[in-house]
């Protein structure tokens, strides 16, 4: 009997069932929360949801594809190394939030308008991280990006600063992503709708600089890449706690996802790959230096992550330039450090804020907060280390260095910004915004050596004294520049969220243009039994024709 059962669930574990029941959990879930008899498990189905996904990225990383062939296109479903380990944080880190908004969103998480966005902007997370045809990914991409709106704007539904510009800047990414992908389709051998090949037969395409630009443009808008970062400050800001982590931990390496499976690696293309390259450290420090003067520890956050996502995109063009396929992996692994450490500290708020701001919460913020910094012994060490290869050891890796540094600067301002922020009128059980804070904190240290230590050829030896200096050093000169400069940063005038918006508002007018489309549709979108119809049909569509069928 125990060998019938052990072999049953090796079977589901490691074939592409586990794949299908990852994706079906979101549809299920939400055809649940329609029935109003079920109004009050609604939270629970929130938290409930994204954990097949995480079993599917813990057992199912070597399964063959999963293919949907009774839907009106071949839908392929596979995974690498890259998305398993993207998927799992994001899994993890929907879980920890979905538990917290249950607690402390009561009310807002039993309205069915609520739990259809999110639910449905979990179904694009997960697919987004399997997909590996064109349509199939591109579908999974907006939803990532357009369901989340309802997520920012809350209950109401009204179209605020914050939705306008976030909805107009995913529309305009979506919209270079479109071209990219039907010249990738072209380009491809008998049109085939597989990224694979598509991205074979990029290198030698006549498109292949306009569509890589495409795709940096379309994929930058979801990471924050400049100029496009202006809906993060706002966005995050608005947002509740549970909503901006997992927006800035887990639907923005949608983007991350969407660059490293669609470039070319193995091919030198300098010209795309440094403008990558400097776009990308232009943003790192950049990040740093308007988040100084925020006050709200929410703005500072996106700005921390305008900074962080920039590391990543010029660790990205620096492979794409030398046509280095490292930097692939080494990328994907920082940003699901970045994925956890960052939705951690948003949770940190919230448990800071409505724990009374007890003591030993402050310690614990810190070493999260220093971890994106690349402190040891954090998993952010770790992270650092994997993209030190691919940035070098010249001038382009002294910059990495010093980027160390200012994150150092920007989430010591972070931490006293928590420290000083009012406390939470609203008073919540303990575990229920604690304990997912507590959770992701553990696994931002625990994943990262786990992972590096299963993936990395003799990893006792590349952990040394010599390594573990060059970690700590740009912590303690940060540090030391904190302290010095705290005064002084007080003192500094704020820059207004959004800044390139507010500076250049000229240039921002065909991004904001967009939102007046939206804004036409704003009232047939907040009908909700409109609204509800649509997504029903279409949650009924897909799970009766494919993953139903399985």
């Amino acid at each position: 009997m125990n060998e019938m059962v052990v072999s049953l669930l090796s079977t589901f574990a490691y074939g592409p069932q586990t794949m299908a029941v990852a994706l079906a959990a979101p549809l299920v879930f939400l055809l649940a929360c329609a029935s109003p008899r079920l109004e009050a498990l609604r939270p629970a189905m929130l938290a409930l949801a994204p954990a097949p996904a995480l079993a599917a990225a813990a057992l199912a990383a070597d399964s063959g594809p999963l293919v949907l062939d009774q839907m009106l296109f071949p839908a392929v479903f596979v995974f690498d190394p890259a998305g398993a380990l993207l998927l799992g944080v994001s899994a993890l880190l929907w879980i920890a939030a979905g538990i917290y908004a249950a607690a402390s969103m009561r009310d807002e998480t039993k309205n069915i308008w609520f739990a259809a966005c999110w639910l449905l902007t979990l179904l694009g997370n997960v697919a987004v991280f399997m997909a590996a045809d064109v349509v199939g990914f591109y579908l999974a991409f907006a939803l990532v990006s357009l369901p989340a709106y309802g997520l920012i704007v809350g209950r109401g539904g009204q179209m605020d600063e914050a939705g306008r510009l976030y909805v107009s800047v995913a529309l305009l990414g979506e919209a270079f992503l479109i071209i990219a992908f039907a010249a990738l389709a072209l380009g491809a051998p008998d049109h085939s709708l597989l990224i694979s090949d598509g991205v074979a037969a990029l290198a030698a395409s006549p498109w292949r600089e306009a569509t890589i630009g495409l795709l940096i443009a379309g994929f930058g808008a979801k990471i924050g890449v400049i100029p496009f970062h202006i809906w993060m400050p706002s966005t995050y800001r608005a947002a509740s706690i549970p909503v901006a982590a997992v927006l800035s931990g887990a639907a923005v390496n949608a983007g991350i996802i969407g660059l490293v499976r669609f470039f070319p690696w193995g091919v030198e293309i300098a010209g795309w790959g440094n403008a990558l390259l400097i776009l990308g450290m232009f943003a790192a420090f950049y990040g740093v230096a308007i988040g100084l003067t925020q006050h709200n520890p929410k703005t500072i956050l996106a700005y921390s992550s305008v900074s962080q996502m920039g590391l990543v995109a010029a660790t990205l063009g620096a492979g794409l330039a030398a046509g280095n396929a490292v930097a692939a992996g080494g990328a994907a692994f920082y940003a699901a450090h970045h994925a956890l450490a960052k939705g951690g500290l948003f949770l940190a708020i919230g448990a800071a804020t409505r724990s009374g701001r007890l003591v030993w919460t402050i310690p614990l913020v810190a070493l999260l907060a220093l971890s994106l910094a690349g402190s040891p012994p954090t998993g952010g060490a770790l992270a650092k280390l994997a993209i030190k290869e691919p940035l070098g050891y010249g001038f382009v890796g002294l910059l990495s260095t010093l980027s160390a540094i200012a994150t150092t600067l920007l989430m010591l301002h972070f931490v006293r910004r928590v420290w000083t922020s009012p406390l939470s009128r609203e008073k919540t059980p303990g575990l229920g915004t604690i304990g997912p804070w507590l959770v992701v904190t553990i696994a931002s240290a625990v994943i990262p050596a786990f992972y590096f230590m299963a993936t990395t050829r003799d990893a006792p030896s590349q952990l040394s004294y010599r390594l573990f200096w060059e970690s700590l050093w740009p912590v303690l000169a940060g540090a030391v520049l904190a302290a010095l400069s705290w005064r002084w940063i007080d003192r500094a005038p704020q820059a207004p969220e959004g800044d390139v918006a507010a500076f250049i508002g000229s240039a921002m007018r065909p991004i904001r243009s967009v939102g007046s489309y939206v804004e036409r549709g704003e009232k047939v979108f907040q009908r909700w039994p409109v609204a509800a119809a649509a997504l029903i049909a279409t949650a009924l569509t897909v799970a009766g024709t494919g993953l139903l069928n399985r």
